[in-house]
């Protein structure tokens, strides 16, 4: 179960799975499934912003990527607009590749070192606009450059003049130069330098403000996602635990997991910082190969009940707009 609305949402995912194969001999035998994304569903509004968080390697970036189209569904959908994308053909399809476009997490593997700045940016216009002109298109590589922060003589430049935070905005820039309505932002300052990440975070607010923008935002810092979103889903090996409105989040967490993860976020205030107690997670994250019977958290929680070891959680509305997946809540 996810969310309703009397408006209809602009993205729904819908029990969506994403299997990898495992090769495990030389002979290069299949023999085993990596289950990266295993039953994840919710829905995001237009305008609106949902963070998700987790762990490493609990599958934020791959949902991003399936999501926009990168991976495809082993099992589940994505609609956009309503429309399953699955479905959709070849032209309605590339419209909608169009309107959804993703910013990478890693700004230095993400443009390629043999195009110039502009030509990295122009790329999107001549697969999505091949009816602009060479003029027009550098007009529009300008006014992105200026955006972004960056300067138009940018654009004569190569990805390794510039430094980190530079290169995100030039993917930044890539990422809205097909003007999109919906933008996966895959950990989008978490190769930046701290002093730049607020900086990038401030852009992203005010570009969705301008151009109307919808985001789905992975991200491992929760301090950022409770400051950028409206709401929250949390992810462990594979699943979502909880989801709910981000100010909730933080002031009445119910998944144990989340309140481990809540923990672990320092407070500015020395004094609040040294009273709370920080909730220690025992064991290791279990394989996505082999997860255990029942609730996959339940290797590590510290509140586990029997019915956890033999039963998996749904994911439940328990308040209004508060979804658990958790049997002891």
């Amino acid at each position: 179960m996810v969310p309703t609305s009397a408006q209809a949402p602009l993205l729904k995912v819908h029990q969506l799975k994403k299997y990898f194969q495992q090769q495990s001999s030389l002979l290069g035998k299949t023999r085993n499934w990596l289950k990266a994304v295993d039953g994840v569903s919710f829905s995001i509004q237009a305008g609106e912003t949902l963070g998700l968080v987790g762990e490493s390697g609990c599958g934020k970036t791959t949902v991003g990527r399936t999501v926009i189209g990168l991976y495809q569904p082993t099992a589940g959908w994505v609609a956009y607009k309503g429309v399953n994308l699955a479905r959709a053909k070849p032209a309605e399809r590339l419209e909608y590749r169009r309107q959804m476009q993703m910013i990478f997490q890693d700004p230095y593997a993400s443009l390629n070192p043999r195009m110039t700045v502009g030509d990295i940016i122009m790329e999107p216009m001549v697969i999505h606009h091949p009816e602009m002109g060479k003029k027009e298109r550098m007009e529009r590589v300008n006014e992105l450059l200026n955006m972004v922060g960056l300067n138009p003589e940018h654009a004569n430049r190569y990805p390794h003049e510039f430094s980190g935070g530079q290169r995100q905005r030039i993917g930044i820039a890539r990422a809205l130069a097909v003007e999109p309505e919906f933008i996966v932002c895959d950990e989008p300052v978490s190769a930046v330098d701290v002093s730049i990440q607020a900086q990038i975070i401030n852009m992203l607010e005010r570009l969705q403000e301008e151009l109307n923008l919808t985001y789905l935002i992975i991200a491992h810092d929760l301090a950022m996602v409770k400051h950028i979103s409206d709401r929250v889903a949390v992810m462990y090996l594979g699943k979502l635990v909880e989801l709910v409105d981000s100010e909730e989040l933080y002031l009445n967490p119910l998944h144990p997991y989340t309140k481990a993860l809540l923990s672990a976020v320092p407070i500015a205030d020395p004094d609040v910082e040294r009273q709370r107690k920080r909730i220690l997670l025992e064991g290791d994250l279990p394989s996505p190969v082999n997860p255990p019977p029942g609730c996959y958290f339940h290797t590590r929680c510290n509140q586990v009940l029997p019915i956890c070891r033999e039963q998996e959680p749904e994911l439940r509305e328990l308040e209004t707009g508060h979804f658990v997946a958790c049997h002891n809540v």
